[in-house]
C-alpha cells in the first residue's frame, strides 16, 4: 500500500478539523525523576468537562468508549455526560467490551448498561457496513471517541476508530475525539504495513509504532486513507478536542494521568512500552507472557534456557536489561507447562526502541535454539510486522541491524508524511 495513497481534492476538505490545545509543556528527561511530580495533563475529555460539555450541547451522541475513557476524578465520561443531561443515544464498545471484562479476541455483546440504562452496542468484529446500520438506528448525529491508545499498530482500537470513520461518513454523522496522550511517546518506529498483509491488526499503511495521538490519527486516516476508501468522501466534520500540557517527548509515567489498563494483559505503562516489540512473539510459538502477571515482559517456551538471557545481555541493548526467567502460564500458549526465557526490564524508558529489542530477542533465538524456534503457521508475524520481510531475513540468518536496516527508507517517508497532521509541538525522540 503505498504511502502517496491520499486522493488529492481541489480546494479545502469538506471536513472542517478543529483543534483545541493549549498549554503544552516542555518535555522532560527523566522518567523516573518526574513520576508522581511536575505538569499534570488534562486529557480531551477533561477539557470538555470542564467547560461543561458545551461542544456536545444539542448533539443525538454515540460514546465510543472503554474503562480508559475516565475523567481526572475517577469517574468515566459516559456516567458524568449522562449526570449531567446530554442526549446520549447509545454507546460502543471495542474489543474486550465497553466496561472492558473480555480477553484478547473477544468483547461482551450489546447489552443495557445497568448504571446509565443506556444500550451499549457491540463494535468489535462489526463490518463497515453493519456499523452503519447501527449508527443509522440508534438515530446519533456525532460520534465522540475516548479510549487510551498504547501507540502500537496492532492494538486495535485505532482500527475500530477507522472503522467507525468509515461509517460516520456514510450516515453523515460528525465525529470528534478526545484526545489522549501516546504513552509510548510522539517518536514513529519500525516497518510499514503493506497491502497484502492488511488486517485488524493493521488496516492502513501506518508504521508498527506510529508515535501519533489518537487525535492525530484520525486526521491522518481522514486526510490520506478515508477518501481512497470511501470513494473521495471524508468526514463531514472531525473535532479534535487536544489534550493539554503533554508534549511528544513525555512518556505515560510523566503525565500524572490515571493508568486504567486499555485492556486484561496491558496491566502497566511499562507493559505499552515493550509491547511494540515483544508483541510480534504472538507470531512465534513462545509464549508472550499472557497467562503471567507481566504479559509482553516476561516471554518464553520450555525449550528455552539460560543462554539466551546470557546471549542479549551482551547485545548491550539500551534502556533493558534480561534477567533469566521461569514462569507457568495459566492459559494462552503453553498453559501449564514450565517456560523458560526472560524477564525484559526497562533500566531507560527513554533510551528504548522496543521493535529494536523484539528484533534482537528475536534473532538471538533462531541462532541458539535453530531447530525448536518456530513461527506460528499462519505466518501471524508476517500480518503484526506488515510484510514477510522480518520473518525471511531472520530465518536466512540476518543480523539485528540487518533486520532493523530494511524498513529505515520506508519509515523516513511516513515520517514525512505525518508531519502535516501532528498536534502537538516539542522534540519527538
Amino acid at each position: 500500500m503505498p504511502l502517496n495513497r491520499r486522493l488529492l481534492i481541489g480546494g479545502t476538505s469538506a471536513a472542517a478539523v478543529a483543534t483545541t490545545a493549549a498549554a503544552f509543556a516542555a518535555p522532560t528527561t527523566s522518567h523516573a525523576a518526574v513520576t508522581g511530580s511536575g505538569t499534570v495533563v488534562k486529557t480531551g475529555a477533561d477539557v470538555q468537562a470542564a467547560q461543561g460539555w458545551a461542544a456536545l450541547t444539542g448533539r443525538k451522541l454515540g460514546i465510543l468508549s472503554n474503562p480508559t475513557g475516565i475523567l481526572a476524578d475517577g469517574t468515566h465520561i459516559v456516567d458524568n455526560m449522562a449526570a449531567a443531561n446530554l442526549d446520549i443515544l447509545g454507546v460502543f464498545g471495542p474489543e474486550h467490551g465497553f466496561r472492558g471484562t473480555a480477553q484478547a479476541g473477544g468483547s461482551e455483546g450489546t447489552s443495557i448498561d445497568p448504571r446509565t440504562g443506556l444500550t451499549v452496542y457491540d463494535l468489535y468484529g462489526a463490518s463497515v457496513s453493519r456499523m452503519t446500520t447501527i449508527f443509522q438506528t440508534s438515530g446519533i448525529d456525532t460520534m465522540v471517541f475516548d479510549i487510551q491508545d498504547v501507540g502500537s499498530r496492532f492494538y486495535t482500537y485505532i482500527w475500530t476508530m477507522y472503522n467507525a470513520m468509515r461509517a460516520c461518513v456514510r450516515a453523515g454523522v460528525r465525529f470528534m475525539v478526545l484526545d489522549r496522550p501516546n504513552p509510548v511517546g510522539g517518536v514513529a518506529k519500525g516497518p510499514l504495513m503493506t497491502q497484502p498483509f492488511t488486517s485488524f491488526v493493521g488496516l492502513e499503511a501506518i508504521v508498527q509504532q506510529h508515535g501519533m495521538t489518537a487525535g492525530e490519527l484520525a486526521q491522518l486516516f481522514n486526510g490520506e486513507f478515508l477518501p481512497e476508501d470511501e470513494g473521495g468522501a471524508k468526514l463531514s466534520e472531525l473535532t479534535i478536542i487536544a489534550a493539554k500540557g503533554w508534549a511528544p517527548r513525555d512518556l505515560f509515567a510523566e503525565t500524572n494521568l490515571k493508568f486504567v489498563p486499555p485492556s486484561p494483559n496491558m496491566p502497566t505503562p511499562d507493559t505499552s512500552l515493550l509491547y511494540p516489540g515483544t508483541c510480534m512473539f504472538e507470531g512465534t510459538t513462545l509464549s508472550e507472557g499472557r497467562g503471567t502477571t507481566r504479559p509482553f515482559e516476561l516471554v518464553g517456551a520450555p525449550y528455552v534456557d539460560y543462554r539466551w538471557a546470557e546471549r542479549l545481555n551482551t547485545r548491550n541493548i539500551p534502556g533493558v536489561l534480561f534477567r533469566e526467567a521461569y514462569f507457568t502460564p495459566t492459559f494462552s500458549k503453553h498453559t501449564g507447562a514450565i517456560c523458560g526465557g526472560v524477564q525484559v526490564h526497562i533500566t531507560d524508558p527513554h533510551a528504548l526502541d522496543a521493535i529494536r529489542v523484539g528484533v534482537e530477542m528475536l534473532v538471538a533465538l533462531k541462532s541458539l535454539y535453530p531447530t525448536d524456534f518456530a513461527w506460528r503457521s499462519d505466518n501471524w508475524i508476517d500480518k503484526l510486522t506488515g510484510s514477510s520481510r522480518l520473518r525471511t531475513q531472520i530465518n536466512a540468518g540476518a543480523s539485528a541491524d540487518e533486520v532493523v536496516g530494511a524498513w529505515q527508507a520506508e519509515l523516513a517517508a511516513f515520517d514525512a508524511m505525518r508531519q502535516q497532521y501532528l498536534i502537538y509541538p516539542g522534540k519527538r525522540g
